[in-house]
């Protein structure tokens, strides 16, 4: 058992969304056949079922960086590894608003958790496979996204004045968020696969505005959908190389 994901192994899939609400992991749970409550202990919410007969788990992660590191790591311990974060973030390029979709190519390493894994200087990116998966199944669904470097960092509310935000829109850095440097790093550390995709809730000049929501909605349920195609994607290659010769068989419901 573990200290915080009070769960047994049997109860977690290989293939796991990293959402950090609570209200998105049940949206993803809602799409799931079977779903049930896995866990809700310490923060967070668990729930596994199946899509398209793979089984899959959901897991809330709350917000910033250590929680995420802790999620994985105890997720993993349980058997998964693979894992797409699901989230919201901010947006910096001129002509980006709300509900738009978007999937990390790696992260600005602003946070502060990913350091205890690895030094500033190693690069947080997502495993290209899984990354390939997301951007493949959002042009399966006709779902615009826009591909590109996300930062990282856990200050929300940190003056947003600071010159290192001029830095990244000259760097054409798109989104800002907080939890993917982390689990990039922490799933290149220990050798799990990790993806993430985003939608946003705001404009460059305007952070969570009220006439935003029904558009960031909008985006969230592209996201989720994009996130369930290409985790599905995914399980079916791993079977599909099990069959072929070493590998590790899919979760298969029956």
């Amino acid at each position: 058992m573990e200290f915080h994901i009070r769960c047994e192994p049997g109860d977690i899939s290989r293939y796991v969304f990293t959402p950090g609400d609570h209200a998105r992991a049940r949206k993803i749970a809602s799409r799931f056949t079977g779903a049930r409550l896995v866990t809700d202990s310490r923060g967070y919410l668990v729930f596994s079922g199946a899509y398209d007969g793979i089984f899959m788990t959901v897991c809330a992660t709350g917000m910033g960086g250590p929680t995420v590191a802790i999620a994985v790591e105890e997720l993993a311990h349980m058997g998964a590894d693979t894992f797409i974060r699901v989230g919201s973030c901010g947006v910096l390029q001129e002509g980006m608003t709300a509900g738009d979709v978007i999937i990390s190519s790696g992260s600005v390493r602003f946070g502060g958790t990913g350091t205890a894994y690895l030094p500033p200087a190693f690069p947080a990116v997502p495993t290209f496979e899984v990354t390939r998966a997301l951007v493949d199944a959002s042009a399966e669904l006709g779902v615009v996204v826009r591909v590109g470097v996300s930062a990282s960092g856990d200050a929300f509310y940190a003056p947003r004045e600071h010159r290192d935000r001029d830095l990244l829109i000259r760097a054409h850095v798109i989104a800002v968020e907080m939890e993917a440097d982390t689990l990039f790093i922490v799933g290149q550390y220990r050798g799990w696969r990790t993806g993430a995709i985003f939608a946003s809730d705001g404009t460059p000049t305007e952070v969570k505005p009220e006439w935003g929501d029904a558009a960031y909605r909008r985006g969230e349920d592209q996201a989720i959908s994009v996130a369930l195609r290409a985790m599905h994607k995914l399980a079916t290659a791993d079977a599909a190389q099990w069959d072929q010769g070493p590998g590790t068989r899919a979760q298969v419901t029956t």
